[in-house]
């Protein structure tokens, strides 16, 4: 019987905690997640910003990335404590009609993210080998629903975790640029500060664009079906033992993704202005015009590798996007949910994946500007980001709902940190929308 019992425990450390010395093999949710809010509209915004400002807002991606880090840790120990996602956890401990507006506000702002991503990895596509954007748009939107409907859970999560092999196209970018090292240290690791309304849009948005809801339902929402993947893995709320490993993976898997998404961001950043600022081209409204610009500035090698990392990072992006807006619904609504489900298993979770991306695939087609609903998703994210993580910080020091596993000193001090930056950010999105 103490064999079967060490067996047994050896078996949980092992799901929690995989020892294979393939980085890649421990590195899961928090990976993808980071990886995703590298997504085209957010490289539109980190293009926009160094082209504007060259290398002064470099030290909000060094400022935000303890803020991404703990947010993101806490999504993902509530969703592996309790065995349920964001919108799982809210339904269970807040009113209907919170988690609904809460719900509804992150599924219009998926759905317009999820259109201008896909119009913008078409755009890409259209730079590289010219052609009509229209096939590109649907055949990526058809790309998107049908992977995540007919591909394994494993199989899945598998592209997903390749795709991410993506950004590094926006790293190796930086070797055919002219970079001023010097001057962007010091703007790095000393903050520029300045009021001027532009510069203090610009920070805004960048904040909102690197702290977006869409992660937290998503981080969360993928540790759950960890659980159900791995036989061996339970919610830590009723299996304490294994805490210790499966907190420890949760750390190294968040700190890594984050680390990777805010490496990516301030590469595209550092192009921007080495090429476009220092050139006088301050203004790119998409990333595939600044793909464009990068040609006769860098060469067609840079505009080619840039290029190709829109696509790369739109098609894991907008199923993430998809995904943790079915997620939230499907958990508001108590419908069965889950990637690991055969389609006729959770056939609302699917259909809400799917009618999600056509909808987004619909407004490249209509007459509605994409970067102004793009604005308007961002300012729907503000909003909705800091009264969520509010809550999940409020969820997450509970016994009651945490169990043995509330979360520590740092995680809350840094967590009430992003959550009031998160506040601030959302009243000055607020005025500057209307003002």
């Amino acid at each position: 019987m103490a064999k079967n019992a060490k067996a047994d425990n050896r078996a949980a450390v092992h799901a929690v905690a995989p020892t294979m010395p393939h980085l890649l093999k421990v590195l899961g949710p928090g990976l993808i997640t980071g990886a995703s809010d590298d997504d085209p509209s957010g490289i539109a915004t980190y293009s926009q910003t160094g082209a504007q400002f060259g290398y002064a807002p470099s030290w909000t991606l060094l400022f935000s990335y303890p803020l991404m880090v703990a947010i993101q840790i806490i999504s993902a120990q509530l969703g592996h404590t309790t065995g349920r996602g964001i919108a799982g956890n809210l339904r269970m401990f807040y009113r209907n009609p919170v988690v609904y507006v809460c719900v509804a506000l992150l599924l219009v702002a998926n759905i317009i993210n999820v259109g201008a991503d896909i119009g913008a990895m078409a755009d890409a596509v259209r730079v590289l080998i010219g052609g009509p954007q229209i096939v590109y748009v649907l055949t990526f939107g058809v790309i998107c629903v049908v992977t995540q409907v007919y591909l394994s859970y494993d199989r899945y999560v598998g592209v997903l975790k390749w795709l991410t092999l993506a950004l590094f196209a926006y790293v190796v970018t930086l070797f055919f640029v002219k970079v001023d090292w010097s001057t962007l240290a010091l703007n790095f690791f000393f903050p520029h500060v300045s009021f001027d309304k532009n510069y203090l849009t610009a920070i805004v948005a960048i904040l909102g664009t690197t702290i977006s809801p869409y992660l937290f339902f998503w981080q969360a929402s993928q540790e759950v079906e960890d659980i159900r993947a791995v036989p061996e893995r339970k919610a830590l709320k009723g299996a304490p033992e294994q805490t210790e490993d499966a907190t420890a993976r949760i750390h190294q898997d968040t700190f890594v993704g984050m680390g990777l998404s805010n490496v990516v961001a301030l590469s595209i950043m550092v192009t921007a202005a080495a090429t476009l600022n220092v050139n006088g081209i301050t203004q790119i409204d998409s990333s595939a015009k600044a793909a464009q610009a990068l040609r006769p500035l860098a060469g067609a090698m840079a505009e080619t590798i840039f290029a190709l990392g829109i696509v790369g990072t739109g098609l894991l992006a907008v199923p993430v996007l998809a995904g943790s807006a079915a997620y939230a619904v499907g958990d508001a609504l108590r419908w069965p949910t889950g990637l690991d489900r055969k389609p006729r298993q959770a056939k609302a979770f699917y259909a809400t994946i799917a009618i999600a991306t056509l909808i987004g695939v619909g407004l490249n087609f209509s007459p509605i500007n994409p970067i102004r609903a793009l604005y308007w998703s961002a300012v729907i994210n503000g909003v909705v980001a800091a009264p969520i993580m509010a809550m999940m910080m409020l969820m997450a020091v509970q016994s009651r709902i945490m169990g043995r596993n509330t979360i520590g000193a740092w995680l809350r001090a840094v967590g009430w940190l992003s959550t009031a930056v998160m506040t601030l950010t959302a009243m000055a999105m607020i005025v500057t929308s209307f003002l």
